[in-house]
């Protein structure tokens, strides 16, 4: 049975509106307000050193911790959590605080340096490369006459040959929570810089919780979808409400202009 006809090229549809999204900040933030050279280097540091982090802390030990705990305990959550409060929005700081001492971050880079982090996990990370993927994926199953190659992408990717009704929503819950972790990332990427160049610590206090956000990973199963998905929204859209609110006044003194 040749199962192409059953694989909805829709499907790209998700990485490819998030890559959009987070490409468009970048370019707006790059000629309307301020995105420097230096801001794309030290966002992609953080981040990457971040990710880089978490993954020797996770190889040798989240199989013993799912193992000795199990995959929805509250020790798996905070396993999780605390990763992403120490390594994300900790290193966020601590690479913000270096550049800040080298003078090649400024309190207007703020904003920018929180569009960076969301760039490079949600454009690039989970963007892009899911994009090439899905793309490389496609045009093999499209040249592959025999279908023997569809049946074992069927069994590593079985989203590829949902129908459109199955497709629609994950892609609409899917972009959701690309733009939920779009706002967790620029309201600690926005409080660590202004934390590093102002000396307020009190910024700094503020963004470390916001990593606890993974804490709620493991438990992405146990509720609807839906369900999940608007949580994290409306969880995230209260971080930027917060990191917007505790730092008003001092946005009303910095100049957003481009350079």
């Amino acid at each position: 049975m040749n199962e192409l006809h059953t694989v909805d090229p829709l499907i790209i549809l998700q990485p490819l509106i998030v890559l959009l999204i987070s490409c468009g900040l970048v370019v707006y933030w790059r000629y309307r307000r301020s995105f420097t050279r230096a801001v794309f280097l030290y966002s992609l540091v953080a981040y990457a050193g971040a990710i880089a982090l978490k993954y020797l802390v996770q190889i040798p030990t989240a199989a013993w911790i799912v193992k000795s705990f199990g995959s929805t305990s509250l020790v798996f959550a905070l396993y999780l959590g605390l990763q992403t409060v120490v390594f994300e929005v900790g290193g966020a700081f601590l690479v913000a605080h270096y550049a800040v001492s080298k003078t090649k971050l400024q309190s207007r880079d703020a904003e920018a340096y929180g569009i960076g982090l969301a760039f490079w996990e949600n454009g690039v990370l989970l963007g892009a490369l899911p994009l090439i993927n899905l793309l490389v994926s496609y045009i093999l199953l499209v040249s592959n006459m025999s279908g023997t190659l569809a049946s074992q992408i069927s069994n590593s990717q079985p989203a590829l040959f949902y129908p459109p009704g199955q497709i629609l929503p994950l892609i609409a819950w899917g972009t959701s929570e690309r733009i939920s972790s779009l706002l967790a990332h620029f309201s600690w990427g926005y409080l660590t810089v202004l934390a590093a160049t102002l000396r307020k610590w009190r910024y700094f206090v503020i963004a470390l919780p916001m990593g606890l956000l993974d804490t709620l990973v493991p438990f992405a199963r146990a509720i609807p979808l839906s369900v999940f998905e608007s949580l994290i929204f409306a969880i995230t859209l209260g971080f930027l409400l917060v990191s917007l609110a505790v730092t008003w006044r001092i946005r009303k003194q910095i100049k957003w202009t481009p350079e």
